[in-house]
């Protein structure tokens, strides 16, 4: 039997709830499977942890990682602590210390889930999101000069190297091949804007284009993009951009597909050099922490992926069926979701489809 070793930070808010439904419906497919099983440890880190010890996480928290499989966290965030301490702190120092260069996102209608544009089925709206993940806007590079004076500047630069644009580039052409939908690559810039950066990134993107001269490309600026998501979902495949921008087109990709609550990614490092982190990205959600009602299905979809980059293994698909199947039968959904379940029930639902599908 293989054995995994998942590293679990539940992290904030929701965080521990949603965690353990995504457990549960891992440990229902090893169950099935039988030649396989987790095994967790379980880290407090976070803001609370935070607010008793000065860090979001333990100052050799990459170290003690370094040994796990893959890491399954929950959410991060709270009021108590400002937002560019608890992101810094333990979500990017994880996703560049261990080189987590592809951010994937998908974004998928499923039946039975709301869809806030007029006549788009789930059909229309099935494409993924490649946001670069450790470098871009989010380097963390710059600083703030003469503070609390009159004069008081704060600089904030971008960085984007060849090597790791030319990566994530890669990464989308070659996923879109395996989508096999209609073989296409979208890049989202800001060239007309950020005559350096996106010049740069727009370059790249045509180098590698020619790579792959059987894959339809197009080059679309963020805004415009943005706009397209509600007129013409359906016209995307594969679309690859930089760390803001992706971070910005995927929220709004979620609301698409549902809600926040069906929003899951993966922080990949492709190399399997170190673990990739996989999380929904629905937030905390503190005004309904510790009430038993946060929607779980992000977190469960969440964990199929993990599933997908541990094993590849086709049979995974049978957990987006079974969420499939609990959307359209429609008796446990949670109140996000105009239901009266708890996020418990919203497991057990899912797990109890899965057995039935997987047999």
């Amino acid at each position: 039997m293989k054995r995994f070793k998942i590293a679990v930070i539940p992290g904030d808010g929701i965080g521990n709830e949603v965690t353990a439904e995504g457990i549960k419906v891992l440990d229902a497919f090893a169950a099935y499977k039988g030649n396989i099983g987790f095994d967790y440890e379980f880290f407090p880190w976070g803001c609370e942890y935070y607010l008793k010890t000065g860090n979001m996480m333990e100052e050799d928290g990459l170290k003690t990682l370094e040994k796990f499989d893959a890491i399954l966290l929950g959410a991060v965030g709270d009021p108590s602590v400002p937002d560019h301490i608890s992101l810094h702190g333990l979500l990017i120092k994880i996703r560049q210390g261990f080189n987590q260069s592809i951010n994937l996102r998908p974004v998928k209608l499923l039946p039975g889930a709301p869809c806030p544009l007029k006549d788009k089925k789930p059909e229309d709206i099935d494409f993924v999101v490649i946001r670069e993940n450790v470098e871009g806007e989010y380097s963390g590079v710059g600083g703030i000069r003469f503070p609390d004076r009159p004069e008081e500047t704060a600089i904030q630069t971008s960085v984007f190297t060849r090597k790791n644009t030319e990566k994530i580039m890669d990464y989308a052409f070659k996923l879109a091949q395996k989508r096999n939908k209609f073989n296409k690559v979208t890049n989202v810039t800001k060239s007309n804007a950020l005559n350096y950066s996106m010049v740069f990134w727009d370059k790249i993107f045509q180098e590698v284009a020619g790579n792959y001269e059987e894959i339809t490309t197009e080059t679309t600026h963020v805004d415009a993009v943005s706009m397209y998501f509600i007129q013409k979902p359906e016209a995307y495949d594969v679309l690859v951009a930089s760390n803001l921008f992706g971070d910005i087109i995927t929220d709004l990709g979620a609301a698409l597909q549902g809600g926040l609550g069906f929003a899951a990614s993966g922080n990949l490092n492709i190399e399997k050099e170190y673990p990739s982190m996989f999380e929904p990205v629905h937030g905390s959600a503190p005004d309904i922490k510790d009430k038993g009602i946060a929607n779980p299905m992000a977190m469960i979809w969440t964990a199929k992926m993990m599933l997908d980059f541990l094993l590849e293994d086709s049979d995974t698909e049978a957990i987006i069926k079974a969420i499939t199947e609990v959307l359209v039968e429609g008796k446990t959904l949670t109140p996000d979701l105009k239901g009266n379940a708890k996020t418990s029930e919203v497991g057990d639902a899912v797990c109890e489809k899965l057995k039935s599908i997987l047999g």
